[in-house]
């Protein structure tokens, strides 16, 4: 399946274990194009550490009052159902809504078609596409690879479309999945990669080689 035939759903996700998901960005990618943006706020389950705070710029009173992100449920399902979801390092994405939902509801499989998967992933992950491509970076680290790829001037009339004002930053959720999302169609709209599929994707950002080579085999879980 090319990778503009069906939608990508780039993540972003601000807490962690302890406090619970504080924040989610969603970006959808349809047809090779910004298509839709979802953001909000979530009540904390824990902690939130001023550590964090500081990082994120969240609170526990910041966002007392708001739902807890486990009412996102059929939203997160129908995104699983519809399309493959990526991050930018997608460990921590995966780790945090596996924290919350270990499974998804049955969807498609984008490495076997035709088939059924049980997981969230394989995830399309930036953080790992673009060190294995680009090795000329230094660094994967989001915010040094838009600027190194010359995105940030994109990003941030990007960002005050769709961002709420006071989170037009890095370390904001949908601020952090439109640099991704901005990142993985730089990536595509290359002439050597416009023909790329969906299998390739997620086989390539898969590092571990055992796993890489079941997917390429189509024998995936």
């Amino acid at each position: 399946m090319h990778w503009a035939e069906a939608p990508i759903h780039f993540i972003d996700f601000e807490g962690n274990r302890t406090s619970g998901i504080l924040e989610f960005g969603v970006v959808t990618l349809r047809g090779g194009s910004i298509a839709e943006t979802r953001t909000r706020t979530c009540a904390a389950t824990g902690r939130v550490s001023a550590e964090d705070t500081a990082v994120h710029g969240l609170r526990a009173e910041s966002v007392q009052g708001e739902l807890p992100f486990a009412h996102e449920w059929e939203y997160f399902a129908a995104l699983r159902e519809s399309g493959p979801l990526a991050a930018h390092f997608a460990n921590a994405e995966n780790s945090l809504l596996k924290s919350v939902w270990p499974y998804p509801r049955t969807a498609p499989d984008f490495v076997r078609e035709g088939r059924d998967a049980h997981e969230w992933g394989p995830w399309i992950d930036t953080g790992r596409l673009y060190p294995q491509i680009f090795p000329q970076f230094p660094e994967a680290k989001l915010v040094n690879l838009v600027v190194s790829v010359g995105l940030q001037t994109e990003l941030a009339a990007l960002a005050a479309t769709h961002c709420p004002p006071h989170r037009r930053r890095y370390h904001a959720a949908l601020y952090d999945a439109l640099a991704g999302a901005l990142l993985l169609l730089d990536l595509l709209r290359r002439p050597e990669f416009m023909r790329a599929t969906i299998p390739w994707l997620l086989q390539t950002s898969t590092l571990d080689p055992e796993r890489r080579g079941a997917m390429q085999q189509r024998d995936l879980f």
